[in-house]
Formats: structure tokens, C-alpha cells, sequence
């Protein structure tokens, strides 16, 4: 059963819950979204109380999967850029989809979701990305349609002795 997406949905506390048990699910499964497990929920919650605020001050936007049952399925953020020689193009941050839903294309469905709700703000041309290297995600980007434009050797360092680079992908809207 494909996810239901809807950009920029009404933050309710049951979807401020969803995305919180989303984004702590995601990241005890070892999903680069920002932290390293284990973690709980109260370890997600400022970032996400950020991205909120983010929100709320018109800078991002979200969009959110719902499965079947209605539950948070998946999410990423839409970030504008408030740089004016930078304004053609936005972020999209914290990609993540539920690891019970891992498998099923859901992956797919969410970037392809991100690009039509991207080409529906004025003046946007391009969504960029950053991934961690060392987990695939690049390839699953590429086959997404976002080329990598950029390296930066060893910048993540998810604990002593285990850095990552930070891959820079892109994707071009017209």
C-alpha cells in the first residue's frame, strides 16, 4: 500500500509524536539523520522542537508520509535558503523512512514526493542534499535522479577512530 504525503500538515501532538518516535526509530537503526544510538526520544526532541520553530518562522517545510494505518512513515524537511544569491535552490534535510517500511519503496516514493513539492515553490530550481558517506546512500540518491557535486573526506566523525565524509548531492529541477 503506497504512503500518503501531504506537505505541510497541521503540527498536531500526534503528528509532533509520530515524526519524534520516526526520527528515534530511524536512528537506533543506525539511519544518519542527525544522531548515533542509541538514543530516546527526549535526546530527538530539541532538533525536532527546532525544526518546528524552523516551521513556524516560514523557513522550512514539511512533508510527511502516512502508511496505511495512518501512522508517520516517513518525513523530510524542505529548507529555503535566506542567503539572496542562494535563493534557487533549497535543502532537504532529515530524510528518513520507518525501518519497518524498509524495502518496500518508500525510500522512492518520499524523494520523488520532495521533488514535486519543490517544484511547486516559486523561483526554486534545484534540491540539495548532504549524506554520510560509508552507508550507500549515495547510490540510493543517484537512483534517485541527485548527482554528488561535492566531498569533504572524514568531516562526520561518528565516534573515535570511525569519521565519514559528507557527500553533497544535488538534484536539478528543470
Amino acid at each position: 500500500m503506497p504512503l500518503t504525503f501531504t506537505l505541510d500538515p497541521v503540527v498536531t501532538p500526534d503528528l509532533r509524536d509520530g515524526v519524534l518516535d520516526l526520527w528515534t526509530d530511524v536512528t537506533n537503526a543506525g539511519g544518519a539523520v542527525g544522531f548515533v544510538p542509541p538514543v530516546g526520544r527526549e535526546d530527538i526532541r530539541p532538533a525536532l522542537v527546532r525544526q518546528f520553530v524552523s516551521m513556524a518562522e516560514e523557513r522550512s517545510r514539511l512533508l510527511v508520509g502516512h502508511d496505511e494505518d495512518g501512522d508517520v512513515a516517513a518525513t523530510a524537511f524542505l529548507t529555503f535558503n535566506t542567503h539572496p544569491l542562494m535563493t534557487h535552490w533549497i535543502w532537504l534535510y532529515t530524510v528518513m523512512v520507518h525501518p519497518r517500511h524498509q524495502g518496500k519503496g518508500y525510500g522512492r516514493d518520499l524523494m520523488a514526493a520532495a521533488a514535486r513539492a519543490a517544484r511547486t515553490l516559486d523561483g526554486v530550481e534545484a534540491i540539495r542534499l548532504t549524506c554520510r558517506g560509508g552507508l550507500g546512500l549515495e547510490r540510493f540518491y543517484a537512483s534517485c535522479g541527485y548527482k554528488e557535486v561535492g566531498r569533504i573526506p572524514d568531516a562526520i566523525r561518528v565516534a573515535p577512530g570511525d569519521d565519514r565524509d559528507d557527500v553533497v548531492m544535488l538534484l536539478p529541477l528543470t
